[in-house]
Order: structure tokens, then C-alpha cells, then sequence
């Protein structure tokens, strides 16, 4: 076992090993600056295209290839400086460029705007009449389909062209919000029970607030909260201004909300969101009885809010990159010889950077979008079960892009945020079941469970929380009503004191605890969220065709990675066999949870009453 100590959180020389290498996109940052100044002098060649659209069958493929190879650079070039600069954010030539990054895309968006305008002139029944004509338009049938779908909400050329000026403004709240979270904020330094030291920044918060002390835990958390908290006005302003752009253009486009434009833009029903919505509300109990659940396991009488996140079982194991390599890979046998051999190439090259460095963008995540070189994967790895999971989470998404690579062109190789947490949901199942199974102990087993519990908790109804609260903020500003940091902070803390049973005395949520909204970077995401939730319900149903059916349900797990974006999200998931505008895979869920819950008792009852027994 291999356990990087060197490449902790101290900026000194990390192994190679475990950083990306970026000079696969570009060798140097010269190298990107000449391609992205070759894109610039391509959208001239786009913008010289106006008004040929409708001269010919010929004409009209000519253009969208010729957008389509910009865009296919432009991503690339993108993909450089959006990686280099989330590797220390303090780094101002990174950010210098990762701001000409964003010029890039602005200026992209201009010299395309006039195309959908464009394109709805020339009208369906042409451009249909072209794509029987012309063989090179068979890639673009999808995103042709979809333009003219969007007719209602497709501005005039001109209204388009002044978005499309205005497109990199759009996006400022969220750049600075991320640099002001993750750079700007002076985090203050604590002293634990056991003497050690620790910076409760985000890293430093997600290190300890499950920790085994519950003084320290409650000393973490309001050390934390406490400085969030002195940023409220501030935060509540970027995220204001964030929530009335999107209004803003929501109503611009003739969408009755930004809900209804999210739900549009994937061609999802409405009764996908609130379907979701409901059942979570009426799962409460089940959320609560996990609650007292974990009150018992973990001693305490009253659960506060910084009872949450401490382990149910201690487990004194460590999972190093290495570690969570092999592991990984033994539990994805499930999907077959060639998942695992697919999967053992890509994570033995450089495409991750794995450990926390000072400066690095907090959390995780995988980026897809260098087509034309590979995924790359950013982990703050902490050597723990919960990054061997995020380990495993992240690689499912890697491996959606790569097997939607090997079927689909680029043109519609890149998927939905509605499907795209499938993958990386289902791996963390499929790891958790194995780890369950492979328990040397009732005690590592009631782990495994426990962290699955959390999993549940933290994604199927944590999100739906956010996401009811970030519905709530939208429909207050397309109301016209004041939103200050203060009253995001009101309406937070009632919906997460409802759904933890707060009245009810099941969880005490401190009113300090409800500044948690501002440590959320996806509320800059535009209805994101519930995507979480509904990506692990569906990843909750495809795995249990996968344990049910054997190869028949590894087939129909794969041909739904390899569809990529080929088809609307609800389709293609349907097509799976999950339909999730009704209420059947929610509660299979919730089933599944309460089963996990029965076992983990009966596990107790054993384990207390002196008769338990190796476990199976």
C-alpha cells in the first residue's frame, strides 16, 4: 500500500504521478495561445457564412461542419485553461488565461448567434428536404431537430446577437462567487482535542467535521459557519444578482420560468421535477428514521446538525489513489472484462489531479470536453472510503465519455446534465455493494451500509432540499420580491428544518448552520441539482437490472453510456427502462433504503447481543 504523505496540503513538490499531464491538450501555454488565436480568426470565417443557409443543401452542411470543427477547437483550448487554472486559483497568469478562455466563448457565442435565427427562416420543411439531399448533414439531425423545437424560445437575429454580446456578464457571478469561496476568504486556523492543528477552509471542514469528537465537530462547524457567515451580504448579493439574470432571461425567451426553461432546454416532462419533488416530501419519515438511527449508533440522545457527517462504525483503513485504484476495478467485474480493462488503461495514465494542494479548486469533478484527447479528472483525494467513492463516482462519468466517444461524433457525443450523473451514481453503487459483501466484519459491513445510508441522505434528499430551495429563490425574484443574504438565509433554514425533522426534535439545526446555502457552488448552475437526485434514483434502478439480469443488464447499462447525447435524456433513459416522470423508481429508492436500514438493525441486534457471526 502506498500512502502519499508528501502530496498533503502542504505546497511542497507533489509527485508527478498524481497530476494531470495538460501538455496532451497543448505542450505549452504558447501552443494554446496560437490555437486559441486560430479560433478567433475562424468565427470571422463563421460570421462570412451569414445568410447561406437556405442557398443549398451543400451550403447549409458546409457551415455547420465549419462550426462544428471551431467548436470542437474552441472546447480544447478551453479545456487547457479551465484545468491550469483550477490547479492553484491564486496563480494569475492561470486565471489571465482562463479569462481569455471565457473572451473565447463569449466571442464564439457572438459569431453563432445568428445561426438558429438563420436556420427557423429557412424553415422545417427545407431543412428537412436538405438532410434527405445531403449525407454530411446526418450528424447535425439531432441538433437540427432540437433548434427547430426551440423555435418559440429563439430570439430575432438582432436580440440573439445582444445575448451573445452580454454572455461572458452572464456568467460573472459564478466566476466571482468561486474565486471569493475559494481564494479570497481568510479561513481561520483551530485547535483540536488531540492538540493538532488544521486551516477550516473547505478542505479543512470536509476533513473534520466527521470527526469522532463531538466537541470538535461542533468547534468545526462553528468556526465555519462563523465565517461564512461574516460574508453573507456579500455572497447574498452575487448570488442575487446570479437568480435575476436568469429570471431575466428566462422571461426574455418567452419562458414562463427558469424552471420551465431548465425543463425545456432537455425536453424533459414537468412531472419529472415534481414527481421527484413529492416523493422525497412524503420519504420524510424514511429520512428521519435513518436520523434516529444514527443517533443510536453514534451514542447520542438529541441529534444536532454536526451529528451528521461522523462515520456510523469506525473504520481503520486507509484508501490511498493506489488502493482506490485496485478496488475499484475489482468491484466494476460486475460490468464485464472489457469495462475493467478500459477503465485500468485510462486510470493508469495522467489524467487526474488527485490530492488537495493550497489554492486548488475544492471538490471534484470530471471534464470531457478535449474531445479529441480524453477525459480529465480533478480529485482532492483524502485517503479515506469517501474518496475511494468520489474516486469511483468521477470515473463512471470518465467512462460515459469514453464510451460515448467510441459510438458517437462529436456533434453528439457530449450528453445531458439529466443523464450525466447516472453513471457516476451507479459506480458508487456497485463499489458500496461490493464493499458490503467483501466486509472482513459486522462492523466494516455496518460501515458500508452506513456510508450507503449517507450516500441516500446526501444526494436523494439533500439535493431535493437545495433544489426546493433554489425553486423557492427563483420564484421569489420572478415575483420581483428583495432577496439579501439575510432572507436566502431565512427561507434555507426553513426548508432544511423541515426535512430534518427539526420541530419535531429529531435533528437541532443551529440557526448559525443555516448560512450552508452559501458554501453551494451548484445554486450558480441553474437547477442543477435535482439532476442528482433523480441520477441516483435512475443509477438505483439500472444497477438493480444490472444484479437482476446479469449481461442483459450490463448491455443495457453500456448502449445507454454509448447513446451519449444522441436523443432527449427522458427518452433515452426510458429506452433503459426507467421512466421517471412517475412515482415507481422513487420509491423503489426509498425501498431500498429502508431495506438497508432493516439489515443494519438486525446486524445491531447481533452485534449487541453477543451472537454475531462473521460476516457473509
Amino acid at each position: 500500500m502506498l500512502f502519499c504523505a508528501s502530496v498533503g496540503f502542504a505546497d511542497d513538490t507533489v509527485d508527478e504521478r498524481y497530476t494531470w499531464d495538460l501538455s496532451e491538450i497543448f505542450p505549452t501555454p504558447e501552443a494554446w495561445d496560437q490555437a486559441r488565436e486560430q479560433v478567433l480568426s475562424d468565427l470571422g470565417k463563421i460570421e462570412a457564412r451569414r445568410g447561406t443557409l437556405g442557398d443549398s443543401a451543400e451550403s447549409l452542411a458546409d457551415t455547420l461542419q465549419l462550426i462544428s470543427k471551431t467548436s470542437r477547437d474552441a472546447y480544447r483550448v478551453y479545456a487547457y485553461s479551465s484545468l491550469a487554472g483550477d490547479e492553484d486559483l491564486r496563480d494569475t497568469e492561470s486565471q489571465e488565461r482562463n479569462q481569455l478562455g471565457d473572451i473565447m466563448f463569449a466571442r464564439f457565442s457572438q459569431a453563432t448567434a445568428w445561426v438558429d435565427p438563420e436556420l427557423l427562416g429557412v424553415g422545417k420543411e427545407v431543412i428537412n428536404a436538405y438532410q434527405k439531399e445531403e449525407p454530411r448533414l446526418a450528424p447535425f439531425a439531432f441538433q437540427l431537430e432540437n433548434t427547430l423545437r426551440n423555435a418559440p424560445h429563439t430570439l430575432g437575429e438582432e436580440a440573439e446577437q445582444t445575448l451573445a454580446y452580454l454572455s461572458q456578464t452572464f456568467g460573472s457571478p459564478n466566476n466571482i462567487y468561486s474565486l471569493v469561496a475559494n481564494s479570497d476568504i481568510p479561513w481561520p486556523e483551530i485547535t483540536l482535542s488531540n492538540g493538532e492543528t488544521d486551516v477550516i477552509d473547505s478542505q479543512g471542514y470536509g476533513r473534520w467535521r466527521g470527526s469522532e469528537n463531538r466537541t470538535d465537530r461542533k468547534l468545526v462547524f462553528d468556526t465555519f459557519w462563523t465565517k461564512w457567515s461574516e460574508y453573507r451580504n456579500s455572497v447574498g448579493s452575487i448570488l442575487n444578482t446570479h437568480l435575476q439574470t436568469q429570471a431575466s432571461l428566462a422571461q426574455a425567451r418567452n419562458y414562463d420560468s427558469v424552471l420551465h426553461r431548465e425543463l425545456f432546454n432537455d425536453n424533459l416532462p414537468p412531472e419529472v421535477y415534481h414527481t421527484l419533488v413529492d416523493e422525497v416530501n412524503k420519504a420524510l419519515p424514511t429520512l428521519h428514521r435513518y436520523f434516529r438511527l444514527r443517533a443510536r449508533m453514534l451514542g447520542v440522545e438529541q441529534m444536532h446538525y454536526y451529528d451528521i457527517y461522523p462515520p456510523l462504525v469506525s473504520l481503520d483503513k486507509k484508501f490511498d489513489i493506489e488502493t482506490s485504484k485496485e478496488i475499484t476495478l475489482k468491484a466494476m467485474q460486475v460490468l464485464g472484462d472489457d469495462w475493467v480493462e478500459l477503465q485500468r488503461e485510462a486510470i493508469n495514465q495522467r489524467w487526474m489531479h488527485v490530492y488537495p494542494q493550497r489554492g486548488k479548486r475544492s471538490g471534484a469533478y470530471m471534464n470531457p470536453i478535449a474531445f479529441d484527447v480524453h477525459p480529465y479528472v480533478l480529485l482532492n483525494h483524502n485517503d479515506d472510503y469517501e474518496s475511494l467513492s468520489t474516486f469511483a463516482h468521477e470515473w463512471g462519468h470518465a467512462m460515459h465519455s469514453i464510451y460515448s466517444k467510441q459510438e458517437q461524433p462529436f456533434e453528439t457525443a457530449f450528453y445531458s446534465t439529466f443523464i450525466a450523473e447516472i453513471p457516476s451514481t451507479s459506480l458508487e453503487l456497485i463499489l458500496q455493494d461490493y464493499m458490503t459483501k467483501n466486509a472482513k466484519s459486522v462492523d466494516e459491513k455496518l460501515f458500508y451500509l452506513g456510508f450507503g445510508l449517507e450516500s441516500m441522505r446526501g444526494t436523494f434528499f439533500r439535493q431535493t432540499m437545495f433544489a426546493e430551495f433554489e425553486l423557492a429563490l427563483y420564484e421569489a425574484a420572478e415575483r420581483g420580491e428583495a432577496l439579501s443574504g439575510e432572507r436566502m438565509t431565512e427561507i434555507y433554514g426553513d426548508i432544511l428544518k423541515r426535512y430534518h425533522g427539526h420541530d419535531e426534535g429529531v435533528v437541532i439545526i443551529d440557526d448559525l448552520y443555516t448560512n450552508e446555502w452559501m458554501f453551494v457552488p451548484h445554486f450558480y448552475y441553474n437547477m442543477y441539482v435535482y439532476q442528482y437526485a433523480t441520477s441516483q434514483t435512475a443509477g438505483t434502478a439500472l444497477y438493480e437490472k444490472i444484479r437482476t439480469e446479469g449481461k442483459a443488464g450490463v448491455d443495457n447499462y453500456k448502449n445507454l453510456l454509448r447513446a451519449g447525447g444522441s436523443d432527449y435524456p427522458y427518452q433515452l433513459l426510458k429506452n433503459a427502462g426507467v421512466d421517471m416522470a412517475t412515482p415507481g423508481p422513487y420509491r423503489a429508492a426509498v425501498a431500498k433504503m429502508n431495506a438497508i436500514m432493516d439489515e443494519m438493525e438486525r446486524l445491531l441486534e447481533e452485534r449487541d447481543s453477543g451472537n454475531s457471526r462473521p460476516a457473509d
